[in-house]
């Protein structure tokens, strides 16, 4: 949309469908007199309309106050008006924000029940004193949370979420001193998924390696509670809960050197259950987890069955702190060229290894190996390694050749393009209505958490929790589907423009490939072959738009 400063925008929300009060269609129809008394009947007429119904004013994620943000960042109005402020926002946070934005991008904000005009000095004022009990806000919840966290840290109950392998999250119910009923969730023994964790911790403290650990659980074939196999990450993350540690003297005291806020006493300690740490991570929208120190964690003895001895626990924690120093760090030149497009036979990736040695014209020499036959010991997996200098070449010899004769790679990149017109449509329609499905799940799951925050001493909270688990399980299946299907709508579009450089590129290639880095080398490689399979014997290339059946055999 283009800059419009003649257009005013209206803003209405309601979170459910009512003919009555503050309805939608009232909300405009004041917001229309306002502007009209304002700014003039042709503001009024041409005013355009956002509205949300059946939509929590909890959080902004409401799909047509998205698009209002968006023609906002177009400039397509020089206002906003709203009836009331809690229309926009019931979060004082959220509001704050976005005054800031719309500031930022020179628009003026109005609110008719409040009087709140930023285009006038009283009107701005108001503006920093928003963002000063914004700040407010913050501080007051961060305290409140360490609080509520404090509290429940006496009681010991589990609160939710994914359970930690080897436990199951129970309800329990129990009857306070006034005769009401309370319903709280503890973590149950599963004997079975327990076994696996003690499994993970012995070859650990075996072998002081999460490499050799994860190798042995796949030549064992021990999977994940999931189905999947163990990796070194997960393997990592059930040696650091603390949820496995029997809670005795030794597991006391560590806690005690840490600094952790401790809230059960010496004597809770009993040698049999284990721990419950609060604040382990800290999490925010948008970025990836973060794991706090222990000195920042509120530990407290649950009321769930330990798994793992107090010395053993703790000599493996300070054992990972040890190893993560010698952790693998990439180096920082890679002269491989099919790093990103080199897989086994066995479906996983091949990554190259470098050796001390170096080529006749002293460059370093590497091979390809296959990572699960390099995770697994060669017990999953036992393809010959590909001598990763030969095969570069190889394939770089190939390639010089379709430069010679460009007319099969042309067809293909032509037949890739046909293919993806014909299912284009199809694979468009089932994503839209996976997408759609999404949103929905995704307005439960906001209702939910917006019912769980009205009923937080409610006894209905244990089962609106179990409902968000739930949702939360359908919406990351869907996205598993949705991604899915994305893959295989492959190969992606390609403009008239792309297939000329395509070309341009293939022309050039010939006489210019032997004067590229590395870097660009690898480059021209991704944008001419899509994927090159290793069977130990020979290397099938793959080209862009090209199938299976399609390939080329190299050896």
């Amino acid at each position: 949309m283009q800059k419009n400063k003649d257009i005013i925008a209206i803003y209405s929300r309601k979170s459910r469908f009512t003919g009555k009060g503050e309805s939608i269609g009232n909300q405009v129809d004041l917001c229309r007199r306002y502007i009209q008394s304002t700014f003039g009947s042709e503001y009024a007429d041409t005013a355009v309309v956002f509205e949300d119904e059946g939509f929590s004013g909890g959080n902004l994620n409401r799909p047509d106050f998205k698009r209002m943000m968006k023609t906002a960042q177009e400039h397509g109005f020089k206002a906003v008006v709203v009836y009331r402020l809690d229309r926009i926002s019931r979060n004082i946070s959220d509001f704050s924000s976005l005054i800031q934005e719309l500031g930022r991008l020179g628009i003026d904000f109005v609110s008719i029940r409040e009087n709140f005009d930023t285009s006038s000095p009283m009107g701005r004022a108001m503006m920093y004193i928003a963002s000063v009990f914004s700040q407010l806000e913050r501080e007051t919840i961060a305290e409140r949370i360490r609080d509520n966290m404090n509290e429940l840290a006496k009681t010991g109950r589990w609160l939710g979420g994914t359970t930690p392998t080897g436990y199951a999250s129970e309800s329990v119910k129990s009857v306070t001193v006034d005769g009401k009923s309370k319903k709280a969730c503890k973590l149950k023994l599963i004997p079975e998924e327990a076994e696996t964790v003690q499994k993970i911790y012995q070859l650990y403290n075996e072998t002081d390696s999460l490499t050799m650990t994860e190798a042995e659980l796949l030549q064992q074939k021990i999977k994940t509670k999931t189905g999947r196999n163990f990796t070194r990450f997960a393997i990592k993350a059930i040696l650091q809960n603390p949820v496995y540690l029997i809670a005795d003297k030794d597991a006391y005291n560590y806690f005690v050197e840490k600094q952790a806020e401790v809230f059960s006493g010496l004597e809770a300690f009993d040698g049999v259950h284990g721990i419950l740490a609060y604040n382990r991570t800290d999490q925010q929208k948008g970025r990836a987890t973060v794991y706090l120190p222990a000195s920042e964690w509120i530990v407290s003895v649950g009321q769930h069955t330990g798994l793992i001895p107090s010395k053993m626990w703790i000599e493996i924690q300070h054992s990972l702190e040890r190893n993560r120093c010698k952790a693998y760090r990439k180096p920082r030149s890679n002269q491989a060229l099919l790093t990103g497009l080199l897989w086994c036979s066995c479906g996983n990736r091949m990554y190259p290894k470098r050796s001390k040695r170096l080529t006749a014209q002293g460059e370093p020499r590497y091979t390809y190996v296959c990572k699960m036959k390099e995770r697994s010991k060669n017990s999953l997996c036992s393809c010959k390694n590909a001598d990763g200098n030969l095969l570069d070449e190889t394939v770089i010899q190939q390639i010089k050749q379709l430069s010679e004769d460009k007319q099969e790679f042309l067809m293909q990149l032509e037949k890739s393009k046909r293919i993806y017109r014909e299912n284009k449509q199809t694979c468009d329609s089932k994503l839209e209505q996976m997408r759609q499905r999404q949103k929905e799940i995704r307005h439960k799951i906001d209702s939910v958490v917006d019912a769980i925050t009205a009923f937080a001493d409610s006894s209905a909270v244990v089962h609106l929790k179990t409902k968000l688990e739930e949702l939360h399980a359908q919406e990351q299946e869907l996205k598993a589907g949705i991604a899915a299907l994305e893959a295989a709508c492959t190969p992606p579009p390609m403009m008239e423009e792309e297939f000329e450089l395509m070309r341009q590129l293939l022309s050039s290639l010939q006489y210019s490939i032997d004067e590229m880095t590395p870097e660009q080398k690898r480059t021209a490689m991704h944008t001419l072959v899509r994927k090159v399979v290793w069977d130990g014997e020979s290397a099938h290339i793959i080209l862009f738009g090209a199938s299976w059946e399609d390939s080329f055999v190299i050896g």
